[in-house]
């Protein structure tokens, strides 16, 4: 039987979401992601939903996902309905990923790293016509394009709400993805799609550092019989050095007793030149305030500096 998604039929067109992973508390950049997301929801009309993405336990923090959502109360970004873990929808992956393989759409494949390292980074489909001594662990990864039973060309296009008009090839820029990690954790790419589809994501809102791997997720949304949400990227928070603001490269935790500032230093961080006086009212009202004003067209670019004692 081939897969079937229970889509949600979204009583307001606008489900937007944001999925943060608990592998340390928010720090800026996650704040100014959370900010945007749930601006453009709520400015036009619709839900904003949490979703955990708990699916690399080695990776997890202990009381990262309750940090983090007690982080996002403190700024008043209230979400709608539960949160959703992905820890706990396990048998939804496998659901999907059996009928996936049933379709010869994914395939074991046993390279390593390093080998992938000798690809050039991009995978070549080695394993699509050579054995897999499947006694040793490997992956599973799911076919992007020359897919039997189904026409699909290279190159996929689509319009960022943010970035503007994107070309990605899937045979070049992409490569065959990995839905089932060789240690038998679910991929992101896998879990990404199928809970987008089952929440009924209508518009997704997040970081720049995501704008590639994008086009692979809206063919994935295809290959599955669902329609594309639509995707906006907002710029990042980089360092002096060029490295994104992220949990890996220790970024400093948001400080909940300074919510007001923080939303104030996103607002502007997003280009909503929000009043210098906006800075010290609680944020319920700084939050009023970035909704009645908000603009997705006032964000520019893919990155900017963020320095701690910037932004006063």
């Amino acid at each position: 039987m081939p897969f079937a998604i229970a889509i949600t039929k979204a009583p307001i067109p606008y489900i937007g979401r944001f999925a943060p992973s608990p592998s340390g508390p928010l720090h800026f950049g996650s704040l100014v992601t959370a900010l945007a997301s749930y601006l453009d929801a709520k400015a036009h009309g619709g839900q904003w939903l949490v979703r955990m993405e708990d699916l690399d336990p080695p990776r997890e923090q202990p009381g990262a996902a309750t940090a983090i959502l007690h982080c996002l109360e403190g700024h008043g970004l209230n979400w709608d309905g539960e949160v959703i873990y992905q820890s706990q929808r396990h048998q939804a992956y496998q659901d999907c990923l059996e009928s996936l393989v049933s379709r010869h759409w994914v395939y074991p494949c046993g390279c390593s790293r390093q080998d992938l390292a000798s690809m050039g980074g991009i995978y070549n489909g080695h394993c699509r016509n050579h054995p897999v001594n499947l006694a040793q662990p490997y992956s599973l990864r799911l076919k992007l394009y020359d897919i039997e039973g189904y026409a699909s060309a290279d190159e996929i296009h689509f319009h960022d709400l943010i970035q503007g008009p994107q070309a990605q090839n899937l045979r070049t820029q992409a490569g065959d993805q990995i839905v089932k990690r060789r240690d038998g954790f679910y991929a992101y790419q896998l879990a990404v799609v199928v809970d987008d589809i089952v929440q009924g994501i209508t518009h997704v809102i997040r970081g720049a550092d995501l704008l590639e791997v994008t086009g692979r997720q809206l063919f994935f949304f295809e290959l599955l019989g669902a329609g594309r949400p639509a995707f906006g990227h907002v710029p990042l928070a980089v360092q002096e050095n060029g490295q994104k603001l992220s949990k890996q490269n220790h970024a400093r935790a948001i400080d909940v007793n300074a919510a007001s500032r923080n939303l104030w230093r996103g607002l502007k961080f997003l280009g909503q030149n929000p009043p210098a006086d906006l800075a010290d009212v609680s944020t319920s009202e700084i939050l009023d305030w970035g909704l009645h004003y908000w603009h997705r067209n006032k964000i520019k670019g893919l990155s900017h500096l963020y320095l701690d004692n910037d932004w006063s």
